[in-house]
């Protein structure tokens, strides 16, 4: 079985024994939790969609190790048009889902742990690279989602790992066996580990010497003894609770999901490891995972994107003033905004290159520009979005009311819209709206957009050490006729 149905994907997360827990109580089923639900049917479309034949060369491609058609997020890019299909299938997923789908992490951590545990074992003469070939071809035959697992609590920000108070604030390696380590710490805004098979852990930062027990990757089980994961809040999560809750949920169908996942001495099996004390390797795993998925924010936020600029057009029309110039021209900057970023996720795609081991990196440089502007776009494009909407979007009264007798008939009279457009109509569109810049989506859109794949200031580092400014100054150098001292 190469490729799962959406549904056999539902049946394999609920045979999973997770020790999940969310607002304060352990949840047995989180397959059929209100909550986490929306969450799971967004992962779930990364199956449906591969599954149809009009999405059938975007969701999937073939594997390096068995030729077998696989789904395209447990793929090794081979070439400058598997990224750029890669942004182009993240796109289509975000204009389907509206919210994170959560497999991106994964695909990135695949591919970024492929190329360096290649150059690893071609330094120190290790196994980690076939570690990992047969680990992702386990991933590929069974068509698991995997959740990457990258940023550590981190105490103290000014103290390196090894030198935290408390040693287990970066995750590492408490034991070492002959048939594996032992594990201890955390991991940190865990992005769809509820939905995952597997987690494959990495690296949160470059490491010297002495942080050798902290330079650690591997993949295990999400259901693992020893694996606690701490659901997080989102705003107004608990509206999805409520009895017959539709209109007020927004985006009903589909979320995220996120949460603080502690691994309290957990085993993991010698054929697991993918990095083990190499502290040096460590640094070069977190940049290329952080070029990676930097790329991916050209995609996903895209397609939330598209949904929300969507629900904006129609939030006017409702209103009675889609052809207003200044609704106009705000839509039309959103429109501008967004191409923008996804002409950042497909040019990074475009300028990759092949890695020793043979998968595409994508072009760094352009990754953290395109990063940095998704720090910066989607949060204009939600101020355009609140504007077009109107204040009505957090003053309007509850579903509950408008069902109510007694003051549904004063909603549906006073909320009714431009020819005569009713108030339900106009309720969803400004829910969705709220749901994607304030509430439960906006984990996978406005806030992810500043500090996921790293903070506005990681980019800019990046871009520093990308930028080649010393080639800049020789070609001005050259123009100007300077010649060198």
């Amino acid at each position: 079985m190469a490729l799962m149905t959406g549904n056999e994907y539902i049946e394999s997360i609920r045979k999973l024994k997770l020790n999940v827990y969310m607002l304060g109580e352990k949840i047995d089923n989180v397959v059929d939790n209100p909550i986490l639900r929306p969450s799971l049917n967004s992962v779930k479309m990364t199956y449906d969609l591969a599954q149809m034949p009009e999405y059938e060369d975007l969701m999937t491609s073939k594997s390096i190790f068995t030729g077998e058609k696989i789904n395209r997020f447990t793929h090794v890019h081979q070439n400058t048009e598997d990224l750029v299909k890669k942004v182009k299938m993240q796109r289509l997923l975000g204009q389907k889902t509206a919210s994170c789908f959560q497999r991106c992490v994964g695909m990135d951590a695949f591919n970024s742990v492929f190329s360096t545990t290649y150059e690893t074992d071609e330094k120190y003469e290790t196994n980690y690279h076939e570690n990992f070939r047969k680990f992702l071809q386990y991933v590929q035959q069974n068509d698991l989602t995997v959740d990457g697992a990258m940023t550590d609590p981190k105490g103290d920000r000014s103290l390196s790992p090894s030198k935290q108070e408390d040693k287990d604030l970066y995750l590492r390696i408490v034991e070492r066996r002959k048939d594996g380590i032992v594990v201890r710490g955390a991991k940190a805004h865990q992005t769809g580990i509820t939905n995952s098979h597997e987690v494959l852990v990495m690296p949160t930062i470059a490491m010297k010497d002495d942080d050798k027990d902290y330079a650690v990757s591997f993949a295990v089980p999400t259901d693992s003894e020893g694996i606690t994961i701490v659901v997080g809040r989102q705003s107004c999560d608990t509206r999805k609770l409520e009895k017959d809750a539709d209109i007020d949920v927004g985006n009903k169908n589909f979320g995220g999901m996120e949460a603080l996942v502690v691994f309290d001495d957990v085993f993991v099996p010698k054929d697991r490891i993918f990095l083990n004390g190499e502290t040096e390797f460590a640094g070069m795993m977190v940049e290329r995972f952080a070029g990676y998925h930097r790329q991916s924010y050209g995609g996903c936020k895209v397609g939330v994107g598209d949904v929300l600029i969507g629900a904006s057009a129609l939030s006017a029309e409702y209103n009675g003033v889609p052809k207003v110039s200044h609704i106009k021209d705000k839509l039309i900057e959103m429109t501008h905004l967004n191409e923008t970023l996804y002409s950042c996720g497909i040019a990074c795609s475009a300028e990759g290159y092949k890695t020793k081991s043979g998968n595409y990196q994508i072009d760094l440089l352009l990754a953290n520009v395109c990063k940095q502007n998704v720090t910066r776009f989607p949060y204009e494009i939600a101020r355009l979005a609140e504007d077009i909407a109107g204040g009505l979007m957090v003053t309007m009264p509850s579903e509950k009311d408008y069902k109510n007798p007694v003051t549904g008939k004063y909603i549906e009279k006073y909320l009714v819209g431009a020819s005569n457009v009713s108030a339900e109509k106009r309720m969803k569109v400004l829910r969705l709206i709220e749901n994607i810049t304030l509430g439960t989506a906006a984990v996978g859109y406005r806030t992810e957009s500043m500090h996921g794949a790293g903070s506005p200031q990681a980019q800019r580092i990046m871009i520093a050490r990308q930028g080649n400014l010393e080639l800049k100054k020789k070609l001005a150098k050259n123009i100007a006729r300077i010649e060198e001292d």
